[in-house]
């Protein structure tokens, strides 16, 4: 059933295109509610600490712990990549906007 919602959806999102006042808007934000409910429902993300995103990113953008220096020294990106130390306010700003994400992301 979700995969040929999202397939209607896809189609729907064609034919509007990037028209957001379009008839069918309201149909398409019904639409991706009810996926994204049944995803949360039938395949929950499990948790993923901080820690463990920006060791993703990192290895996503090829970067090494001397090319945040938004966090820090190297040895204050080892410390928080080791868990021995937490993202402040300032360095989580300064990754979301990095990497182009939330802040929520790394909280």
């Amino acid at each position: 059933m979700a995969e040929a919602l999202a397939l209607a959806l896809d189609e729907l999102l064609d034919i509007m295109g990037e028209d957001e006042s379009h008839p069918l808007a309201s149909l398409v934000d019904i639409m991706g509610d009810w996926i994204e409910a049944y995803d949360e429902e039938h395949h929950p993300m499990p948790a993923v600490s901080a820690v463990e995103v920006l060791r993703s990113l990192m290895g996503e953008h090829g970067l090494t712990q001397s090319d945040l220096p938004g966090v820090g020294a190297q040895s204050v990106v080892s410390q928080v990549l080791s868990g021995k130390r937490q993202l402040n306010l300032r360095q989580v700003r300064w990754l979301a906007e990095r990497f182009k994400v939330s802040m929520e992301t790394f909280v």
